[in-house]
């Protein structure tokens, strides 16, 4: 039996009859803005090269952990599901989405994926076993077509400007083939890259070392020397920004900061880099390297961004098998009042500076982080990240931050994502979800809706892009 597949107009808007009205007038005023994503993780290759995508499965299954982290919980192998697997039929793994559609109902993730099939594919029934194969050819089909081509994409979706996520290793050819094609007017499209130096910095990141080596060649400095490690951050800063960086991005275990002199910091360094290195050892050299990355954007102009809180790997059978970034990060506690004070009492009065801080701590917005953003001129809050990119996260988000550091302490939305083609589906489930919590606020008679429709417009679009520098 097969269901009709239908996006309702009124989507996570409120159930009050007079709310919901206000909320569909905001909505109109944002719906068709532009897309700013100014973090997340595509690849570059897509919009360098412009080749067609393969298939269903490799699109929208295989760069995807919130899928397939579900379907893993549920006993599904991520052999079965080609993640890492060559040797899998495209087919069978999209068949195996298919039979467990059902457990995503409730999640952000269905909202996304009927969204890419009814609005991106023009899919008109529901997704289970019954239509795999039609999902599976009529997707796939497509792809081959080229209005399905990453660059199409991007035009149709409206991004007017997208930052990927490179490490200090990269060399971002991409990112030069990008600009050739915008320079010989080839393709207009924006693609900028992001500064993440976390193989570079956290001594605890598989093969720290030997990522030296590559930074030393790669910056002309000897990053074995502590002297010449920072002058080799500072090259390759200088290097992303000249091919599009704006920001920085530093996914660190906490949020823990430390301002050591420089005696004090050569000799960590020292301990580091040589033989084993204790808990504390990394953990207090990632502390010290905040503090300097944030002294290195006050120079060169990077927005900073902190995305603490993540156990990393945390199934360590499942890292040692299929790698990083397969679904087994798990949210942890997070202090910020203690761990942020060495690099605030150093930079956090410099209004030049912006710092963006992210949570995965929801016990930490109204205590901490709002009454440290509505402070600090040099902090901003980053949106409901990761496990609370979703409806209920982002209202918790814009409840408990809101009175404390309002509209304008936040930088909007972005979207994090590896899975291209949800973009524009989180960016309308933001939207909608905003121009909800506003309609209330008109509703209630605490703000006019003109005003409204103004934070609407800055949420979905200007925050972002003044904050991010774009």
């Amino acid at each position: 039996m097969t269901r009709p597949l239908i996006l309702h107009p009124d989507r996570l808007f409120p159930s009050d009859p007079d709310q919901r009205a206000i909320a569909r007038r905001l909505y109109t005023e944002v719906a068709d803005l532009p897309i700013i994503s100014p973090h997340g993780h595509t690849d570059p290759s897509w919009f360098a090269g412009n080749a067609p995508f393969g298939n269903a499965a490799e699109l929208l299954l295989h760069p995807d952990h919130y899928v397939f982290r579900m379907l893993y919980s549920q006993g599904v192998s991520l052999d079965a599901l080609g993640i890492r697997n060559p040797e899998a039929d495209p087919r069978e793994s999209w068949r195996i989405f298919a039979q467990n559609y059902h457990l995503f109902r409730g999640t952000p993730s269905r909202m996304w994926m009927d969204w890419v099939f009814a609005e991106a594919f023009g899919i008109d029934v529901q997704f289970a076993a019954a239509t795999s194969d039609l999902y599976y050819d009529r997707i796939t089909e497509a792809l081959a077509t080229d209005a399905f081509r990453p660059r199409a994409l991007f035009d149709r979706f409206g991004i007017e400007v997208i930052a990927t996520t490179e490490s200090p290793l990269d060399t971002l050819d991409h990112h030069a083939a990008i600009r050739a094609a915008n320079d010989s007017g080839e393709w207009s499209g924006r693609v900028i890259t992001a500064y993440r130096p976390d193989p570079v910095v956290d001594p605890d990141f598989e093969g720290f070392r030997d990522n030296l080596a590559r930074f030393s060649d790669l910056s002309g400095e000897d990053a074995y020397s502590y002297a010449g490690y920072l002058a080799a951050h500072r090259g390759r800063r200088a290097f992303f920004a000249e091919m599009g960086a704006t920001s920085t991005d530093h996914g660190h275990p906490t949020a823990a900061t430390a301002d050591l002199s420089d005696a004090e910091a050569e000799a960590l360094f020292a301990r580091v880099t040589g033989g084993a290195v204790s808990a504390a050892d990394a953990e207090l050299f990632r502390a010290h390297m905040l503090t300097v990355m944030a002294g290195m954007s006050l120079d060169d102009g990077l927005v900073m961004q902190i995305h603490p809180g993540a156990f990393r790997n945390h199934n360590r059978w499942l890292f040692e098998h299929y790698g990083r970034d397969k679904g087994a990060d798990i949210p942890t506690s997070t202090d910020y009042v203690h761990a942020l004070r060495p690099l605030l009492g150093k930079y956090g009065n410099e209004a030049a500076l912006t710092i963006i801080l992210f949570t995965l701590d929801e016990t930490s917005y109204a205590r901490e982080l709002a009454p440290l953003a509505g402070h600090y001129p040099v902090l901003k809050l980053g949106p409901a990240w990761w496990f609370h990119d979703s409806p209920e996260g982002m209202r918790r988000f814009r409840n408990q931050m809101t009175e404390t550091a309002g509209f304008y302490n936040s930088v909007g939305f972005n979207d994090d994502t590896r899975a291209f083609l949800s973009i524009p589906a989180r960016h309308d489930v933001a939207r909608r979800i905003d121009c909800g919590f506003l309609a209330q606020l008109v509703a209630e008679h605490r703000m006019e809706e003109w005003e409204a429709a103004e934070i609407a417009a800055d949420l979905s679009y200007n925050l972002a892009k003044a904050a991010y520098r774009l």
